[in-house]
């Protein structure tokens, strides 16, 4: 009975991608063309999430600077909020909501993107980094679960991807597919269309 639940809850998660890559392909295209356009024009991808998105960030921004599935120039990214050192002078100074932001601020600048990771509600850190990002002419990319109302943060020009439901377990897996999907297009556009490494 539990391995029957068990492979039950892999079908299901194969049956959620399928829907997903019908909703999530032409956001995820063109993330991939922001990230793009970021990285060659000499701009640089902060990553920032909240909660348990905290380290989907720090594993895309790994993705961007190491590589995918094949070898190709590191391109310049960083997740924030993860230096602790920094993190706590940061939060010091006020209730916290703003330590995101005052990294935004410091290492943000026209033409770089800040892309933001979130499976439920709007933090007030990830509003304030949004709101920084916008002060600093960066363009956001923001993968984002249900309806959480972020998208009302985003001018024109930033780019949602919102996982359709309200289980936040299954928007992260969503996001874990997207990174994958951005950073696999990402080495296709810059490095042609040889074949992966498995």
């Amino acid at each position: 009975m539990q391995e029957q639940r068990i492979h039950q809850h892999f079908i299901d998660s194969a049956d959620l991608a399928y829907q997903w890559a019908e909703v999530l392909a032409h956001p995820i295209a063109a993330a991939t063309q922001a990230l793009l356009a970021c990285v060659t024009g000499g701009g640089k991808v902060l990553v920032c999430g909240d909660g348990a998105s905290v380290a989907l960030a720090q594993y895309g921004t790994a993705l961007l600077v190491a590589g995918f599935q094949r070898p190709r120039p590191e391109l310049p990214a960083l997740a924030l909020g993860c230096d602790a050192t920094t993190w706590g002078a940061l939060a010091r100074q006020g209730d916290g909501s703003d330590a995101l932001a005052a990294q935004v601020r410091a290492l943000g600048g026209p033409g770089d993107v800040l892309l933001v990771l979130t499976a439920g509600g709007v933090a007030p850190g990830l509003r304030r980094a949004i709101e920084a990002a916008h002060e600093r002419d960066m363009g956001v990319v923001a993968l984002t679960g249900g309806a959480n109302g972020l998208e009302r943060l985003l001018r024109d020009t930033d780019v949602p991807v919102c996982v359709p439901g309200d289980s936040a377990a299954h928007a992260r897996e969503a996001h874990l597919l997207t990174l994958h999907g951005l950073c696999n297009e990402l080495d296709r556009q810059l490095l042609g269309d040889e074949e992966s490494i498995a």
